[in-house]
């Protein structure tokens, strides 16, 4: 079902649950949605920027965020103020579900980071993942969250990288 124009226009607000609670909400725009992937735009929703060592997020930046019903992972391709792309944030994530005006995705612990230009793949809080207890409380959560990193990285390290999976 491809989202109308109307539908591409209206706001949602996009939901992280972790752990059970919600870890942020956020307003964001509908840009297509067609059926399996929805994909919305919004600012960067943090108080002030956050430095990650790899990545600094900033007022003014824009992500471009691609969810899916039927895959564990999200990818948030980010952008500067000035439209220059500074790479892509992956979310390892159940299968996104969109609720009325709500998109909810649960975040699984595991991220991506991939460079604008390929050259650093970063796989992110591994340890954590560990420490979540998802293996022991939902072996097939564990093992499908494990294989969605799996399968960002190998993109990522691919010749067309991430932009195969968001053409």
């Amino acid at each position: 079902m491809s989202a109308n124009s109307a539908d591409r226009a209206r706001p949602l607000e996009v939901v992280l649950v972790k752990a059970g609670r919600t870890k942020i909400r956020y307003a964001a725009e509908v840009i297509d949605d067609d059926g399996i992937r929805i994909t919305v735009r919004a600012p960067w929703s943090g108080a002030g920027a956050r430095d990650f060592g790899f990545v600094r997020f900033e007022p003014g930046d824009v992500f471009t965020e691609y969810y899916w019903r039927d895959r564990w992972y999200a990818v948030k391709e980010v952008r500067d103020a000035r439209g220059g792309l500074k790479g892509w944030y992956c979310d390892i994530t159940r299968p996104a579900v969109v609720s009325g005006t709500e998109l909810v995705v649960e975040d699984l612990d595991l991220d991506l980071w991939c460079s604008a230009d390929g050259s650093d793949v970063l796989r992110l809080d591994e340890d954590e993942f560990a420490e979540s207890g998802l293996a022991e409380r939902d072996q097939r959560a564990a093992a499908a969250a494990l294989t969605a990193l799996d399968e960002l990285e190998a993109l990522a390290t691919g010749d067309r990288g991430l932009k195969s999976l968001l053409t």
